[in-house]
């Protein structure tokens, strides 16, 4: 009795399955009465037909319910729907919300994503440039450990477009979607100077990567401008690294009464350091972070911070990217985001609106065109 009633459930799955597998390039042009050549053209996203012809096949395939086959197609290409991103440091909330963003721009895109984690390690970025090169991925997002790794001029010259994120690389055929890290240390700086501190002091990440360079270059260009001393400690990039440089930071100058901290990993080691040392904040010691992480305005006091539009640039990456693979351009873009300053209370300012407005507003980028020909 219970095999008699289950084969005709069986027969019905059957039956879907196979009207799932009748549907083909070949019937969806017969529908669209079209070429197969011409679907295959609309399936992939080919610009030079006409939208009465692709309207037709998108209308076939909807009434057909074809589903084109990645695997095959990627083996008749000798290439993969798939992007590798390569971040440097996977629990920094900023990779991993830049991550979440490029993922879903992929996927509403038909695009699915190969995530790689270096840990700022050189040798590792190398290996997983390797793999992705071996994965046949169409375009890699790279925030290099490494930026004169050959690996990359490698993958460029296989045609595996590479677009560098939050740091640049030697190679100029490769697009770079950057922020003002300059600017912003300079800018954070000028904010707890202009609020009456004296002394003011740095946490800076490691010098060896450009976002740590440019964030101390920034520190050090508004303390000089002003003929103050500079105080200085490395947390490279690390929270207990940090807490310890900035014990250190606290004992060795005691006057210090500001501090700006180069990112949000350290601005929690940061924080725990001078509680830990009995100081106030903002009483005793105002903060100023550097990256803005959800948990800023959770904490007591908020802590003020300047932060980039991480999810924009992670967007204008991949868009960058797909220009490439769709071969819609053949010079390198470099693109560097603002900005946005986030007041609160840990700068120990209430009256912000006695301050001069900051130049970096929220999001819209300053680009140029580095005119490099990559064709």
């Amino acid at each position: 009795m219970g095999l008699a009633l289950a084969a005709p459930m069986c027969q019905s799955v059957n039956d879907y399955r196979k009207a799932r597998v009748m549907a083909t390039i070949k019937q969806v042009a017969e529908r669209a009465q079209v070429s197969s050549a011409t679907v295959s053209r609309v399936l992939n996203n080919d610009q030079r037909v006409s939208d009465t012809y692709r309207e037709r096949v998108h209308q076939a395939v909807a009434e057909l319910g074809y589903r084109p086959n990645r695997i095959a197609r990627s083996l008749r290409r000798k290439s993969s729907e798939t992007i590798g991103v390569v971040v440097s440091d996977i629990e920094n909330p900023h990779f991993t919300r830049a991550v979440r963003a490029i993922e879903d721009a992929a996927y509403r895109q038909g695009y699915r994503v190969i995530l790689c984690n270096t840990d700022e390690t050189p040798e590792k970025q190398r290996a997983y440039l390797e793999v992705l090169a071996a994965e046949q991925v169409v375009g890699v997002i790279l925030a290099p450990a490494d930026p004169a790794d050959t690996t990359i001029a490698a993958l460029i010259d296989m045609n595996i477009p590479i677009v560098a994120f939050d740091r640049s690389v030697d190679d100029e055929r490769a697009d770079a979607v950057l922020a003002d890290n300059i600017e912003a240390a300079r800018l954070a700086t000028e904010h707890l100077l202009r609020s009456g501190n004296r002394h003011v002091g740095f946490i800076a990440g490691r010098l060896e990567i450009q976002t740590g360079s440019d964030r101390l270059t920034g520190y050090e260009r508004a303390v000089r401008d002003r003929g103050l001393r500079l105080a200085v400690g490395y947390g490279e990039f690390r929270l207990e690294t940090a807490y310890g440089a900035t014990r250190q930071l606290l004992a060795d100058h005691p006057d210090l009464d500001g501090l700006v901290v180069a990112n949000n990993l350290m601005a929690i080691g940061a924080l725990r350091a001078i509680r830990d040392a009995g100081r106030d904040i903002p009483g005793d010691v105002a903060v100023v972070g550097i990256d803005d992480p959800p948990w800023a305005d959770l904490i007591d006091p908020p802590m003020t911070t300047f932060g980039q539009p991480i999810q924009q640039m992670a967007r204008r990456a991949f868009d960058l990217l797909i220009d490439r693979i769709s071969n819609k351009r053949t010079q390198s873009r470099f693109m560097i985001f603002n900005f946005e300053p986030h007041y609160r209370r840990s700068s120990g300012s209430s009256d912000f609106a006695a301050f001069p407005a900051s130049p970096l507003r929220g999001g819209e980028p300053v680009s140029r065109d580095t005119g490099k020909n990559v064709s």
